[in-house]
């Protein structure tokens, strides 16, 4: 019998005890301390940043390359060309070249401008230069762009006691979409546009003369690597909000476009490249009633950055 006990005996002797720990643990951690100190928030990394610039001398800038000599050729592109503000060198002109209207309004506003060399030229020299294009006998020689270095762009807003708003462009490839985007930064009071190096739409003419004379006063920076790049402004505290169709979060409900944030737009027909999309904080959508897939990278950055500006006025 007692053995029969023993068998339904659901004890099994002696066991330690916890030490209090389990009763520890239902205590809980306490209060959830705030974003500042919390490792890898955002707003620790913001933090943590400031309190580098603050201690440290301002890092000694960089460049972020040239781009390469452009020709506008044709007496309609030359005349709109110079219009519009594009930076010019030289003005060359045919000689014996009929002088009508055009001609003339291009050799005044060249003169006007100052700056540009005028420069008169055999017809087979300027086939010559441009590769047999149908130049009209004017053609407009475009210097090289200067771009500046994607750490210099945040370092102008906090040299300004700004927090950066910056766009960064992956796989656009228009220059067109170029310009329209650093239109729009400039009218929302951003602080630049970086391009990578490779693949990428670059300050020819054309984005000039699309940005409406804003690429006077908005850098464009060039990085060697957008996901690096990236990676380097999330190190220095800033967030980075990819726009993407199916992105997890809706426009309106993205807090960092308040703060120091770079806003990457991807192209039209592909979006966001995957390293870039996974190097960013925040994937957000842009509700469209209408039905629309996409919008074009022009008017996606102008949507995001008038609501940056809003909230930050």
């Amino acid at each position: 019998m007692a053995a029969n006990n023993r068998r339904m005996s659901g004890k099994k002797g002696a066991q330690v005890g916890s030490g209090g720990q389990r009763r520890r643990g239902l205590e809980g951690k306490g209060p959830t301390p705030p974003a500042e100190m919390r490792k890898g928030h955002a707003k620790q990394r913001a933090a943590a940043a400031k309190s580098r610039r603050a201690q440290g001398a301002r890092p000694q800038q960089r460049r972020g390359g040239k781009g390469t000599s452009e020709f506008v050729v044709g007496r309609n592109p030359v005349v709109e060309a110079l219009r519009e503000g594009v930076p010019a060198s030289t003005l060359y002109v045919q000689q014996f070249i009929d002088n009508d209207e055009r001609v003339r309004e291009a050799l005044q506003l060249a003169a006007e401008r100052g700056g540009i060399n005028l420069m008169e030229a055999p017809r087979p020299e300027l086939d010559r230069m441009t590769n047999g294009l149908n130049h009209q006998g004017l053609v407009l020689q475009v210097p090289p762009y200067e771009y500046a270095h994607p750490e210099d762009l945040a370092q102008a807003a906090y040299d300004e006691g700004e927090d950066p708003l910056i766009v960064a462009l992956d796989g656009v490839t228009d220059p067109r979409n170029l310009g329209a985007v650093v239109r729009s930064v400039s009218a929302f009071g951003g602080h630049g546009v970086v391009v990578p190096e490779r693949r990428a739409a670059g300050m020819t003419a054309g984005a000039w003369k699309t940005s409406a004379g804003a690429a006077a006063r908005t850098p464009v920076a060039r990085a060697t690597n957008l996901t690096r790049a990236l990676e380097a402004y999330k190190k220095a505290g800033i967030v980075v909000v990819g726009l993407a169709a199916d992105g997890e979060t809706e426009l309106g409900e993205v807090t960092a476009l308040s703060g120091p944030v770079v806003i990457v737009v991807g192209s039209e027909g592909k979006g966001l490249s995957r390293l870039v999309g996974e190097t960013c904080d925040v994937r957000a959508r842009i509700p469209m009633p209408g039905g629309a897939e996409s919008l074009n990278a022009g008017v996606a950055a102008g949507i995001v950055l008038y609501e940056a500006a809003r909230r930050r006025s």
